[in-house]
Protein backbone atom coordinates (compact mmCIF):
# COMPACT_ATOMS: atom_id res chain seq x y z
CA UNK A 1 0.00 0.00 0.00
CA UNK A 2 1.37 3.48 -0.85
CA UNK A 3 2.00 5.73 1.96
CA UNK A 4 1.79 8.70 -0.06
CA UNK A 5 -1.33 8.16 -0.92
CA UNK A 6 -2.93 7.37 2.28
CA UNK A 7 -4.13 11.01 3.66
CA UNK A 8 -3.47 11.89 6.84
CA UNK A 9 -6.46 11.54 9.32
CA UNK A 10 -6.59 13.75 12.53
CA UNK A 11 -10.21 13.67 12.88
CA UNK A 12 -13.19 11.03 12.06
CA UNK A 13 -16.62 12.17 11.21
CA UNK A 14 -18.87 9.40 10.83
CA UNK A 15 -22.38 11.44 10.78
CA UNK A 16 -25.29 9.69 12.13
CA UNK A 17 -23.06 7.04 14.09
CA UNK A 18 -23.03 7.34 17.69
CA UNK A 19 -19.75 8.16 18.94
CA UNK A 20 -18.60 6.20 22.47
CA UNK A 21 -14.93 7.45 23.06
CA UNK A 22 -12.25 9.52 22.37
CA UNK A 23 -8.67 8.75 22.92
CA UNK A 24 -5.47 10.63 22.42
CA UNK A 25 -5.08 7.89 19.17
CA UNK A 26 -8.82 6.14 18.48
CA UNK A 27 -12.24 7.52 17.61
CA UNK A 28 -14.43 4.85 19.22
CA UNK A 29 -17.86 4.70 17.81
CA UNK A 30 -20.80 2.16 19.02
CA UNK A 31 -22.18 -0.20 16.18
CA UNK A 32 -25.04 -2.48 17.03
CA UNK A 33 -23.96 -3.39 20.23
CA UNK A 34 -20.43 -3.35 19.00
CA UNK A 35 -17.36 -1.09 18.86
CA UNK A 36 -16.07 0.16 15.38
CA UNK A 37 -12.86 1.54 16.38
CA UNK A 38 -10.89 3.73 14.10
CA UNK A 39 -6.77 4.50 14.46
CA UNK A 40 -6.51 8.15 13.41
CA UNK A 41 -2.80 9.34 12.68
CA UNK A 42 -2.94 11.20 16.00
CA UNK A 43 0.56 11.46 18.20
CA UNK A 44 0.61 12.79 21.89
CA UNK A 45 4.21 13.26 23.66
CA UNK A 46 4.42 13.98 27.27
CA UNK A 47 0.64 13.82 27.80
CA UNK A 48 -0.30 15.99 25.16
CA UNK A 49 -1.83 15.17 21.73
CA UNK A 50 0.11 17.49 19.15
CA UNK A 51 -1.34 19.06 16.11
CA UNK A 52 0.72 17.48 13.49
CA UNK A 53 -0.11 14.10 12.53
CA UNK A 54 1.65 10.48 11.64
CA UNK A 55 1.17 9.47 7.93
CA UNK A 56 0.24 6.06 8.40
CA UNK A 57 0.09 5.79 12.21
CA UNK A 58 -3.29 4.80 12.16
CA UNK A 59 -2.85 1.95 9.73
CA UNK A 60 0.06 0.20 10.78
CA UNK A 61 -1.36 -0.09 14.46
CA UNK A 62 -4.34 -1.70 13.21
CA UNK A 63 -3.04 -3.99 10.83
CA UNK A 64 -0.10 -5.03 13.46
CA UNK A 65 -3.03 -5.38 15.84
CA UNK A 66 -4.81 -7.35 13.32
CA UNK A 67 -2.14 -9.24 13.15
CA UNK A 68 -1.30 -10.29 16.66
CA UNK A 69 -4.62 -11.16 17.31
CA UNK A 70 -4.74 -13.36 14.46
CA UNK A 71 -0.67 -14.65 15.48
CA UNK A 72 -2.38 -15.17 19.13
CA UNK A 73 -5.87 -16.96 18.31
CA UNK A 74 -4.81 -20.14 19.76
CA UNK A 75 -3.53 -18.88 23.40
CA UNK A 76 -6.63 -16.20 24.04
CA UNK A 77 -9.90 -15.28 22.80
CA UNK A 78 -9.50 -11.17 21.45
CA UNK A 79 -12.27 -8.84 20.80
CA UNK A 80 -12.05 -8.72 17.31
CA UNK A 81 -14.55 -9.65 14.86
CA UNK A 82 -13.97 -8.13 11.57
CA UNK A 83 -11.78 -5.00 9.53
CA UNK A 84 -13.58 -5.45 6.44
CA UNK A 85 -15.52 -2.95 5.37
CA UNK A 86 -17.47 -4.66 3.34
CA UNK A 87 -18.41 -6.61 6.09
CA UNK A 88 -19.24 -3.47 8.09
CA UNK A 89 -23.07 -2.68 8.44
CA UNK A 90 -24.24 -1.13 5.47
CA UNK A 91 -23.96 2.72 7.12
CA UNK A 92 -20.84 2.48 7.96
CA UNK A 93 -19.51 1.68 4.22
CA UNK A 94 -19.98 5.24 3.06
CA UNK A 95 -17.40 6.26 5.48
CA UNK A 96 -15.05 3.48 3.29
CA UNK A 97 -12.19 6.56 3.06
CA UNK A 98 -11.74 6.87 6.63
CA UNK A 99 -12.56 3.00 7.52
CA UNK A 100 -10.30 1.37 4.80
CA UNK A 101 -7.12 -0.39 6.41
CA UNK A 102 -7.38 1.78 9.81
CA UNK A 103 -10.54 0.43 11.65
CA UNK A 104 -12.10 -2.93 13.12
CA UNK A 105 -15.07 -4.16 14.20
CA UNK A 106 -15.06 -5.34 17.96
CA UNK A 107 -17.14 -6.70 20.68
CA UNK A 108 -17.91 -5.09 23.41
CA UNK A 109 -15.93 -5.75 26.57
CA UNK A 110 -15.94 -4.86 29.96
CA UNK A 111 -12.87 -3.74 30.38
CA UNK A 112 -10.48 -4.68 33.60
CA UNK A 113 -8.65 -1.53 35.37
CA UNK A 114 -5.26 -2.72 34.98
CA UNK A 115 -2.83 -2.43 32.40
CA UNK A 116 -0.78 -5.77 32.35
CA UNK A 117 2.64 -4.97 31.42
CA UNK A 118 5.37 -7.57 30.35
CA UNK A 119 9.03 -6.51 30.78
CA UNK A 120 11.95 -8.93 29.05
CA UNK A 121 14.20 -6.31 29.07
CA UNK A 122 15.47 -2.81 32.03
CA UNK A 123 14.20 0.42 30.11
CA UNK A 124 11.99 3.12 31.11
CA UNK A 125 10.61 3.60 34.20
CA UNK A 126 11.56 0.17 35.18
CA UNK A 127 15.18 1.42 34.77
CA UNK A 128 15.01 4.42 36.73
CA UNK A 129 12.93 2.05 39.63
CA UNK A 130 16.15 -0.28 39.33
CA UNK A 131 18.89 2.64 39.58
CA UNK A 132 17.35 3.55 43.31
CA UNK A 133 16.05 0.71 44.94
CA UNK A 134 17.10 -2.75 42.86
CA UNK A 135 13.86 -3.82 42.13
CA UNK A 136 10.87 -3.06 39.63
CA UNK A 137 7.27 -2.64 40.63
CA UNK A 138 9.14 -3.78 44.25
CA UNK A 139 9.91 -7.27 41.90
CA UNK A 140 13.84 -7.93 43.32
CA UNK A 141 16.06 -8.11 40.23
CA UNK A 142 19.73 -9.11 40.37
CA UNK A 143 22.70 -6.41 41.15
CA UNK A 144 25.02 -5.24 38.08
CA UNK A 145 22.49 -4.83 35.57
CA UNK A 146 22.75 -2.20 32.59
CA UNK A 147 20.08 -0.09 31.00
CA UNK A 148 18.90 -2.24 28.56
CA UNK A 149 19.86 -5.57 30.30
CA UNK A 150 18.20 -9.09 29.56
CA UNK A 151 16.21 -9.78 32.38
CA UNK A 152 16.85 -13.24 33.84
CA UNK A 153 13.28 -13.93 33.02
CA UNK A 154 10.32 -12.28 31.74
CA UNK A 155 8.21 -10.42 34.57
CA UNK A 156 4.83 -9.14 35.54
CA UNK A 157 4.17 -5.35 36.38
CA UNK A 158 0.86 -4.05 36.35
CA UNK A 159 0.03 -0.29 36.26
CA UNK A 160 -3.13 1.80 36.84
CA UNK A 161 -4.97 3.15 34.02
CA UNK A 162 -4.69 6.74 33.85
CA UNK A 163 -7.23 8.54 32.01
CA UNK A 164 -5.22 11.74 32.27
CA UNK A 165 -1.06 11.95 32.62
CA UNK A 166 0.30 8.86 33.15
CA UNK A 167 -0.19 4.89 34.45
CA UNK A 168 1.10 4.69 38.14
CA UNK A 169 2.74 1.81 38.83
CA UNK A 170 1.49 -0.78 41.53
CA UNK A 171 2.72 -4.44 42.78
CA UNK A 172 1.11 -7.38 42.18
CA UNK A 173 -0.62 -7.14 45.33
CA UNK A 174 -1.61 -3.56 45.04
CA UNK A 175 -3.20 -5.49 42.02
CA UNK A 176 -4.87 -7.90 44.16
CA UNK A 177 -6.43 -5.69 46.46
CA UNK A 178 -8.18 -3.66 42.97
CA UNK A 179 -9.47 -6.60 41.77
CA UNK A 180 -9.09 -10.34 43.67
CA UNK A 181 -6.44 -12.67 43.50
CA UNK A 182 -7.72 -15.14 41.16
CA UNK A 183 -8.10 -12.21 38.22
CA UNK A 184 -4.50 -11.36 38.96
CA UNK A 185 -3.19 -14.54 38.49
CA UNK A 186 -5.01 -15.48 35.45
CA UNK A 187 -4.00 -11.93 33.90
CA UNK A 188 -0.06 -12.65 35.15
CA UNK A 189 0.01 -15.55 34.13
CA UNK A 190 -2.21 -14.77 30.02
CA UNK A 191 0.45 -11.92 29.76
CA UNK A 192 3.40 -13.68 30.32
CA UNK A 193 2.74 -16.04 27.88
CA UNK A 194 1.24 -13.61 25.36
CA UNK A 195 4.62 -11.77 25.89
CA UNK A 196 6.88 -14.85 25.70
CA UNK A 197 5.43 -16.35 22.67
CA UNK A 198 5.44 -13.10 20.88
CA UNK A 199 9.04 -12.04 22.00
CA UNK A 200 10.40 -15.37 20.94
CA UNK A 201 8.55 -15.18 17.02
CA UNK A 202 9.94 -11.19 17.04
CA UNK A 203 13.89 -12.69 17.55
CA UNK A 204 12.99 -14.99 14.39
CA UNK A 205 12.57 -11.60 12.64
CA UNK A 206 15.36 -9.77 14.16
CA UNK A 207 13.18 -7.45 16.38
CA UNK A 208 13.47 -7.46 20.21
CA UNK A 209 10.10 -6.72 22.07
CA UNK A 210 12.18 -5.43 25.20
CA UNK A 211 8.25 -4.47 27.02
CA UNK A 212 5.06 -4.08 26.21
CA UNK A 213 1.27 -3.60 27.88
CA UNK A 214 -1.82 -5.43 27.41
CA UNK A 215 -5.44 -4.35 28.02
CA UNK A 216 -8.07 -7.22 29.21
CA UNK A 217 -11.98 -7.46 29.53
CA UNK A 218 -14.72 -9.88 30.16
CA UNK A 219 -17.59 -10.32 27.18
CA UNK A 220 -20.18 -12.30 28.35
CA UNK A 221 -18.02 -13.94 30.89
CA UNK A 222 -14.83 -14.88 29.23
CA UNK A 223 -11.76 -13.36 29.21
CA UNK A 224 -10.60 -11.73 26.57
CA UNK A 225 -7.36 -9.36 25.02
CA UNK A 226 -8.40 -5.86 23.73
CA UNK A 227 -7.55 -2.94 22.54
CA UNK A 228 -4.17 -2.51 20.39
CA UNK A 229 -1.72 -5.60 20.49
CA UNK A 230 2.52 -5.41 20.19
CA UNK A 231 2.56 -2.15 18.52
CA UNK A 232 4.92 0.47 18.49
CA UNK A 233 2.55 2.90 20.73
CA UNK A 234 1.98 -0.01 23.47
CA UNK A 235 5.51 -1.70 23.09
CA UNK A 236 9.00 -0.90 22.81
CA UNK A 237 10.72 -2.57 19.50
CA UNK A 238 14.59 -2.55 19.29
CA UNK A 239 16.21 -4.08 16.24
CA UNK A 240 18.40 -7.13 17.26
CA UNK A 241 21.19 -6.00 15.10
CA UNK A 242 21.79 -2.38 16.51
CA UNK A 243 21.25 -3.89 20.02
CA UNK A 244 23.81 -3.31 23.04
CA UNK A 245 23.14 -3.26 26.56
CA UNK A 246 24.54 -0.21 28.78
CA UNK A 247 21.93 2.68 27.67
CA UNK A 248 18.85 3.24 25.58
CA UNK A 249 18.76 1.81 22.20
CA UNK A 250 17.55 2.53 18.54
CA UNK A 251 13.74 1.83 18.51
CA UNK A 252 10.91 1.34 16.28
CA UNK A 253 8.65 4.04 18.12
CA UNK A 254 7.76 7.57 18.90
CA UNK A 255 11.20 8.59 20.23
CA UNK A 256 12.50 10.53 17.47
CA UNK A 257 9.49 12.48 18.32
CA UNK A 258 10.33 12.83 22.01
CA UNK A 259 13.64 13.56 20.78
CA UNK A 260 12.87 16.52 19.18
CA UNK A 261 10.34 18.52 21.25
CA UNK A 262 13.57 18.11 23.79
CA UNK A 263 15.98 19.77 21.29
CA UNK A 264 13.57 22.63 20.68
CA UNK A 265 13.02 22.63 24.61
CA UNK A 266 9.44 23.08 24.78
CA UNK A 267 8.47 23.42 28.10
CA UNK A 268 5.60 20.41 27.78
CA UNK A 269 2.37 22.92 28.70
CA UNK A 270 -0.21 23.44 26.05
CA UNK A 271 -0.16 24.18 23.30
CA UNK A 272 2.03 21.53 21.80
CA UNK A 273 3.98 22.97 19.04
CA UNK A 274 3.73 20.96 15.35
CA UNK A 275 6.09 19.00 13.98
CA UNK A 276 8.02 19.50 10.80
CA UNK A 277 7.41 17.67 7.90
CA UNK A 278 10.68 15.65 7.98
CA UNK A 279 10.34 14.91 11.83
CA UNK A 280 6.40 13.85 11.05
CA UNK A 281 7.57 11.99 8.22
CA UNK A 282 10.51 9.67 9.64
CA UNK A 283 8.59 9.05 12.94
CA UNK A 284 5.69 7.24 10.16
CA UNK A 285 8.51 5.71 8.31
CA UNK A 286 9.64 3.95 11.82
CA UNK A 287 6.66 2.65 12.09
CA UNK A 288 6.13 1.37 8.62
CA UNK A 289 9.45 -0.48 9.51
CA UNK A 290 7.93 -2.08 13.03
CA UNK A 291 5.14 -3.21 10.59
CA UNK A 292 7.22 -4.98 7.76
CA UNK A 293 10.03 -6.33 9.85
CA UNK A 294 7.48 -8.04 12.22
CA UNK A 295 5.30 -9.32 9.46
CA UNK A 296 7.35 -9.68 6.42
CA UNK A 297 5.74 -7.73 4.21
CA UNK A 298 4.78 -4.01 3.19
CA UNK A 299 2.15 -2.03 4.95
Amino acid sequence: MNSIQNPVILETDLAGVPRHARGKVRDVYQVDGRLLIVATDRISAFDYILPTGIPDKGRVLTQLSIFWFDFLRDVTPTHFLTARVDDYPEPLRQYRDQLEGRSMLVKRATMVDIECVARGYLAGSGWKEYRQHGTVCGIRLPAGLQESSRLPEPIFTPSTKAQVGHDENISFQQMVSLVGEDLSRRLRDLTLEIYSRAARYAETKGVIIADTKFEFGFVEGELVLGDEVLTPDSSRFWPADTYRPGGAQFSYDKQFVRDYLESIAWNKQPPAPPLPEDVAFKTGEKYRQAYSALTGRPL
